[in-house]
């Protein structure tokens, strides 16, 4: 099992947008069959940080994930939302195991 970690460096004006972003994949990532943990907007601190977490078996699985996520009208309906939004201006992802 690894989990992917992405953190978002949100406008600072966009964090409503963000939240709309987030709520969006809350169904759509699960549909594709990934253990989605959530999507986490700021509240206290950082008003311009953000994560989203979730699971998989391993990186194969996660290739066929983005290729389901290629494929799905409402994900790309969502990306184009955040590009047209400028939501954020960095996305980081990272992969790491539980030990």
């Amino acid at each position: 099992m690894i989990t992917c970690f992405i953190r978002y460096d949100i406008d600072l004006f966009k964090k409503a947008e963000f939240e709309r972003y987030g709520k969006v994949w809350n169904s759509v990532i699960p549909r594709l069959g990934v253990d989605l943990v959530g999507y986490y907007a700021p509240h206290e601190g950082s008003a311009t940080t953000g994560y989203a977490v979730y699971n998989l078996e391993n990186l194969a699985a996660y290739e066929a994930y983005r290729a389901r996520l290629a494929a799905d009208p409402e994900a790309l309906d969502n990306v184009a939302f955040a590009r047209a939004e400028r939501i954020f201006t960095r996305e980081e992802r990272i992969f790491l195991r539980k030990v």
